[in-house]
């Protein structure tokens, strides 16, 4: 895995979605950098790990969450090696029992499929379905490592422009919140 400025060089049999990310960021002025690892997907946390060390940030849980109705959806980004504690993240955004929203929703709203959950996939939440909520403890990274809505590949970008430009060009806000992930 080799870290490089920018889009990959070769878009070639690239899923839409991965396309569609490099050509916002790029459109937004917004300066990257990517590593592909398409031979090895990150789909677990020891591959994301690996991913992460390339990319030199620290890394991160992508969680797509629901209310038990499934009627309010959240996207929640925090620091991987805090576990998540469902009753602290409920009383701080006052929704009663929160549970991991399906496939279908993911596909739905952020245009993503399991194992690829990325802030980028904002972009293509265009009703604002999707209420962004982020660990503080992120917000004071100056890097933030991220799938470009697909998991063979990953960006580094740095967290003022992720939570700055990129968002107000999605139309989304974030939530901060304060997870300390004990019991």
């Amino acid at each position: 895995m080799e870290l490089k400025n920018g889009r990959p060089g070769d878009l070639s049999g690239r899923f839409s979605r991965e396309i569609k990310v490099y050509d916002l960021l790029d459109d937004l002025g917004i300066e990257y950098m990517t590593v592909d690892h398409r031979d090895a997907p990150a789909e677990t946390m020891e591959a994301c790990k690996a991913v992460d060390e390339v990319l030199g940030t620290a890394m991160c849980k992508n969680l797509f969450l629901c209310n038990r109705q499934q009627t309010v959806f959240y996207l929640l980004l925090m620091p991987a090696d805090k576990p998540f504690k469902t009753k602290e993240l409920s009383a701080q955004i006052n929704s009663a029992r929160l549970s991991f929203a399906g496939p279908e929703q993911m596909e739905k709203y952020l245009d993503i499929r399991p194992g690829a959950v990325s802030l980028m996939g904002l972009m293509n939440d265009t009703e604002n379905h999707v209420n962004l909520l982020v660990d503080e403890d992120l917000l004071s990274e100056e890097w933030l490592g991220c799938h470009p809505c697909v998991n063979t590949s990953s960006l580094k970008l740095r967290t003022k422009d992720a939570f700055g430009p990129f968002l107000e060009a999605v139309h989304h806000t974030m939530t901060p919140v304060h997870l300390v992930g004990e019991p």
